[in-house]
């Protein structure tokens, strides 16, 4: 090996100097300290040249625009740090999306004033801090700076004085919405759409429901009471809400999209030959089916036109009850209704318990319906129609607690029709009384509600 020694190399402006050359060689600098370049100099890389093991060591470039909330969205680009003003308005910035391990953003309050309106980090289809939902930065002062991993954790904040709070609970929108605690509530009396725009991981993806059908209408004189709608129920388990003994021990996932809500409308009443059955109310997996019908004075044998359904219609003059759960659910949706052997309508069927029978020219009781504390206070929905009652002057049976119509007086003076189900109970219409005239009251509506933890 050939040594050369060189007494003094000296600095000349605009020249080039070349160490080692041709393919496969290395050139090894043995120094405790090596300087490229000068102060305010650019190191440039020769065309299809890379390097590794140094470049960019944890910081960023801080972007010189302050971003407000006009247009309130803001798309970060890694190896970016942002000022953003809430002064006027929330910020929402979105992280990069298909990041690479490395990548990097940071996000300072420009204006301390993200204690009153906060951030929203848009995780961009990654995760932040392993959970899959967005961020929140709602402290005054707060800076993080964001690094991403892996698939595993994603994006990780690096800042041990700073903490990020995820919104790890549903957003969702439709019906009217009410809150209880922690806890939010939409009840839907009409056709609409459950929103969720917040896509989440277990187990904060849980909403619990009550979905009740429309109730059953009630035929002409002498005629059962309507039979309930359908009543379902699932509780997510940590609810501490009371639910009613139908609750089948589960409540439902939800995903970020859109879910058609049904509202089943109360079966018309004082028609003929028998009442109508109410309509079915839906929520995603969820049906329940309306009520039944009240059967009508002297119809064939043996239900006279006694419906099934949630819960069955309520037989008239003579005439057999129908069956309830119809179709079947488990636990089960509903109860038949009563059986009359006389002049009189017998009880429809109610969530709770069956219709009454009718032995006596009086109408008999609907069944009764049952209590969830859903809405953050006991409620009684889907209560069976009292029968019709029959001649002279007899009353009508009452309706079942939870919104069943009162069955008409039957004969004399003075005579007075079945009265209606209420509205979002799904309860029974009350039977129709002698005369014909004296019709049986229309079914109540059906009802929706969802309830999942907001915060």
């Amino acid at each position: 090996m050939s040594t050369i020694k060189v007494d003094k190399i000296e600095q000349r402006t605009g020249c080039t100097a070349t160490v080692g050359g041709g393919a496969g060689k290395t050139v090894t600098i043995d120094a405790s300290t090596v300087t490229l370049g000068r102060c305010g100099a650019t190191i440039s890389l020769a065309s299809g040249a890379s390097q590794t093991g140094f470049g960019r060591t944890g910081t960023v470039d801080w972007c010189s625009t302050v971003y407000t909330n006009s247009p309130g969205t803001v798309t970060a680009v890694s190896g970016k740090g942002f000022f953003l003003n809430t002064t006027s308005g929330g910020i929402t910035i979105n992280l990069p999306s298909s990041p690479s391990a490395g990548d990097i953003v940071s996000i300072k309050d420009y204006a301390n004033t993200f204690d009153s309106n906060s951030v929203t980090v848009g995780r961009n289809g990654s995760k932040i801090g392993g959970a899959c939902n967005n961020a929140v930065l709602n402290t005054e002062g707060q800076s993080v700076t964001l690094i991403y991993v892996d698939g595993t954790r994603g994006w990780l904040n690096i800042q041990t004085d700073t903490t990020i709070a995820g919104n790890n609970f549903i957003e969702a929108t439709g019906g009217t919405i009410t809150t209880c605690g922690n806890f939010k509530i939409h009840t839907f009396t009409g056709d609409g759409c459950f929103a969720v725009t917040q896509g989440l991981c277990a187990p904060n993806n849980k909403v619990s429901y009550v979905v009740v059908g429309g109730g059953g209408g009630s035929s002409t004189n002498q005629s059962g009471g309507g039979g309930a709608g359908g009543f379902r129920e699932g509780k997510c388990s940590s609810d501490p809400y009371t639910d009613s003994p139908l609750d089948a021990g589960s409540a439902l996932t939800v995903s970020t999209q859109t879910y058609p809500i049904q509202v089943g409308a109360g079966g018309a009443g004082n028609t003929p030959g028998g009442g109508t059955q109410g309509e079915p109310s839906i929520f995603s997996t969820i049906t329940s089916a309306g009520g039944g019908g009240g059967g009508g004075s002297g119809g064939p044998e043996p239900f006279g036109g006694a419906g099934t359904g949630g819960s069955g219609g309520g037989g008239g003059e003579g005439r057999c009850g129908n069956a309830g759960n119809t179709p079947p659910t488990n636990p089960a949706q509903g109860n038949p209704g009563g059986n009359s052997t006389n002049a009189a309508g017998a009880g429809g069927g109610g969530a709770g318990a069956a219709g009454a029978n009718a032995p006596l020219p009086s109408g008999s009781n609907g069944g009764a319906g049952i209590a969830t504390s859903i809405t953050g206070s006991a409620v009684t929905r889907a209560g069976g129609g009292g029968g019709g009652g029959g001649p002279p002057n007899t009353a009508g049976g009452t309706g079942g607690s939870g919104g069943g119509g009162p069955g008409g007086t039957g004969g004399g003076d003075p005579a007075s029709a079945g009265t209606n189900g209420t509205a979002a109970t799904g309860g029974g219409g009350g039977g129709g009384a002698v005369p014909t005239s004296s019709g049986g009251g229309s079914g109540g509506s059906g009802v929706v509600i969802l309830r999942y933890k907001f915060q």
